[in-house]
């Protein structure tokens, strides 16, 4: 056990040397005031330091600051850059597209191999285009709504799907609740939204067969709030009973796509009706696809013949423009290969080894999950098996020093818990620093 007074002995520690290695840092945010928290997007100012870093370049799994500091970085952009910074191949065609026009309103000649190519990769044969995953999602449940005339969608508790409201429902004390930091809301999302635990095959099953869910929202591994994994037979049942039930199952990928090749439900299975995947599949470039089988085809084909002409409340001006259009081509044919996987999976078996036996030398009650080519620890001595586990396992305070003492140390981990991502250029002797650097950490807290 690390006792709180030792955390805040490090942590404090670590700010003091943070603030002595980055004075450009702070300059700038002292500088920045026209931007809210001095950031422009608020989530920024969410790293544990005592400002945030400021980027001036990234390349490979490499990011260096404009304080002239290097890091290997694990948190590749939250997965936007999962496959590294700024391949050569898309940097390329990006810079060809630039001088071709960003955004047309129409379809450009490479659209049909992009089809073609998510079709082959993810094994469903229609797609749509948008700018972020959280449109996808939010276009998904209005699509599901419609074509099965049911109005709630069931999601589990402690998941994240963006920004989508309909999401932002959890457990408190067994009953559902608004999550209390979701900022304006003014409609009762419970009218609309069932909320499970994870892993919970019998308020799954009662909820289903209610009759009135028209999609199950999942990750097929919960990972934004630590890593659950799914209990062994549970996605087979999640598939079964939403065949029962006539509900859709819709798999949000945006982060199992580092399972492998084809995400999650390709590698691992079951198939879903409907799947969402973001940020890494465009490389950086905003813009995130969905797909869908073809009797889901059929059925939103006729419900769009069925409905008034005018907005339908699904997509924005800038879906689908070319130059996202090109990164996704790209990153698809070129860099997003099963050759890539092949390295990113060796590499985190290595990560996940090493960070292993420094855990069990330190004699700490931690352990190690990983989902492909994205791994956490977990500062608890058992898995947790839902959301309410993982939120009562988290321990930010001790969290956020670790991060720190690796950041000052060059190594970079994802802000909002112990995530570490290995592209297929984090070379094997930046996997044996953040090793080292956790090595020393956990000596640190045990002094």
């Amino acid at each position: 056990m690390i006792s709180d007074a030792v955390i805040a002995r490090v942590a404090a520690r670590e700010a003091e040397r943070f603030r002595a290695a980055n004075p450009r840092a702070f300059a700038h945010h002292a500088a920045a005031t026209g931007w809210f928290q001095s950031v422009p997007f608020h989530w920024m100012a969410d790293w544990p330091s005592p400002v945030p870093i400021v980027a001036a370049a990234a390349k490979d799994a490499t990011l260096t600051s404009i304080d002239g500091q290097r890091y290997d970085d694990f948190c590749l952009g939250d997965t936007a850059s999962l496959f590294g910074h700024s391949p050569p191949a898309l940097a390329a065609a990006l810079a060809k597209q630039a001088d071709e026009g960003l955004s047309y309103m129409l379809p450009t000649e490479r659209a049909a191999a992009l089809s073609g190519t998510l079709a082959a990769m993810f094994g469903l044969p229609q797609w749509q285009v948008t700018t972020t995953a959280s449109e996808a999602n939010r276009a998904v449940i209005r699509w599901c709504r419609g074509i099965s005339g049911r109005r709630r969608i069931l999601t589990f508790n402690g998941a994240y799907h963006g920004a989508v409201d309909d999401a932002f429902v959890d457990l408190k004390d067994g009953d559902a609740a608004m999550r209390a930091s979701l900022i304006g809301q003014v409609h009762d999302l419970r009218g609309t939204t069932t909320v499970i635990e994870f892993n919970d095959e019998e308020a799954l099953a009662g909820a289903l067969r209610g009759g009135d869910i028209a999609c199950v929202l999942a990750e097929p591994v919960m990972t934004n709030v630590g890593m659950v994994l799914d209990a062994p037979g549970f996605l087979s049942t999640l598939r079964a009973l939403c065949d029962e039930t006539g509900t859709l199952l819709v798999f949000d990928e945006t982060h199992t796509i580092s399972s492998g090749y084809g995400g999650h439900g390709v590698v691992h299975g079951p198939k879903p009706d409907l799947l969402v995947v973001g940020k890494s599949i465009g490389g950086g470039v905003p813009c995130a696809v969905y797909g869908f089988s073809a009797a889901v085809a059929d059925r939103m084909a006729a419900l769009n013949r069925s409905r008034p002409a005018g907005h339908s409340g699904i997509g924005t001006t800038l879906s689908a423009n070319a130059l996202a259009i090109t990164a996704m081509d790209t990153m698809l044919d070129e860099v997003i290969t099963p050759a890539a996987y092949a390295t990113m999976l060796r590499g985190a078996a290595r990560l996940v080894a090493g960070l292993e036996q420094e855990i069990a030398a330190a004699d700490l009650d931690w352990h190690v999950t990983s989902v492909g080519a994205r791994v956490e620890f977990l500062t608890c001595p058992v898995p947790p098996r839902n959301g309410s586990e993982a939120k009562a396992a988290m321990h930010p305070g001790l969290e956020a020093a670790i991060h720190l003492f690796l950041a000052n140390r060059g190594i970079l981990l994802a802000p909002f818990h112990n995530m570490m991502l290995v592209s297929p250029v984090t070379g094997d002797d930046q996997i044996d620093r953040l090793v080292g650097g956790f090595a020393d950490c956990t000596k640190a807290l045990k002094e």
